[in-house]
């Protein structure tokens, strides 16, 4: 695997792993590697310092790297906004999510905000029957126990 810096064409930094630089081109030449916040398929490698491992007797950095959970730009801090807003006010219903949406909407459940996942042809004949429902710009985190 070989991780490469990436920009497109709008100026928009990031990062993707491929299987090898031969992986990489096939990839972009096809049009397949694209860019997360335009979504431009103009896409090309930048210049990246080596990841270069110390000595075993080298005395470790502290590491300053952001965590990963700490939003990057304002596109990822405006999508987890959204998603605790979501999170704290509507219920998950996980894959009953289409039963549950169709039961509100012919009133046979309590009116209230949920949400799921569903199928993509699920949610196409939910919309075509007329129930609203619009999908999230994130996975729902699964709730385990």
């Amino acid at each position: 695997m070989i991780r490469y810096s990436l920009k497109c064409a709008d100026d928009h930094g990031f990062e993707s792993w491929f299987q090898s630089s031969e992986a990489f081109d096939g990839l972009v030449k096809a049009r397949k590697v694209s860019c997360p916040v335009c979504g431009s398929a103009q896409v090309e490698k930048v210049l990246m310092a080596p990841a270069v491992q110390p000595s075993r007797a080298a005395k470790p950095v502290a590491d300053t790297a952001r965590p990963l959970a700490t939003p990057s730009s304002k596109i990822e801090e405006a999508l987890l906004t959204l998603r605790r807003q979501v999170q704290e006010n509507s219920e998950y219903v996980g894959m009953g999510f289409v039963n549950e949406a169709r039961r509100i909407h012919n009133g046979e459940a309590p009116e209230r905000a949920i949400y799921g996942e569903a199928k993509v042809e699920e949610a196409r004949r939910l919309i075509e029957d007329g129930v609203p429902v619009a999908p999230l710009p994130f996975m729902p985190q699964r709730k385990v126990n």
